[in-house]
């Protein structure tokens, strides 16, 4: 399913949540607006997410992606942004929301929306170099 905005660009998929295998990927991120709402139910989205906590690999999340994670049960316990009026959602998820533009609480890093894009990238970049670094590839002779 692709959900569909008034004057929003759109994005299909070319693979399902049921058919991804969490293992063979370094890191996650879920986009906000308003594909979390629809996602978060989805039992095999619902695996991957879990595997990326489970197995301390990078998560990026932004704006309403806080939705998908309290569908998980990942966020007890956490420190996480979100878009503003999820407050009551994450924190009746047992994390504590925190108004600012970027907040890493492990191997997660959280945003509020778009104009933090910026210091939210910076920080998962971070991260991704330390718990993901790039492999150089061997080149023939």
């Amino acid at each position: 399913m692709t959900p569909r905005r008034k004057n929003r660009a759109t994005a299909g998929t070319r693979v399902a949540f049921a058919d991804v295998n969490p293992s063979g990927y370094a890191a996650l991120v879920i986009p906000g607006g308003r594909a979390p709402e629809y996602i978060r139910n989805d039992s095999a989205c619902q695996k991957i997410v879990r595997h990326f906590f489970e197995n301390q690999k990078p998560v990026a999340q932004l704006c309403h992606a806080g939705l998908v994670l309290a569908a998980c049960g990942v966020l007890k316990g956490r420190r996480t942004a979100a878009y503003p009026a999820l407050e009551p959602d994450i924190k009746a998820a047992g994390a504590e929301f925190v108004n600012t533009e970027a907040v890493v609480d492990g191997t997660m890093v959280s945003a509020r929306a778009w104009p933090d894009h910026p210091a939210w990238m910076r920080e998962f970049v971070r991260i991704l170099k330390q718990k993901a670094p790039v492999r150089k590839l061997e080149t023939a002779a």
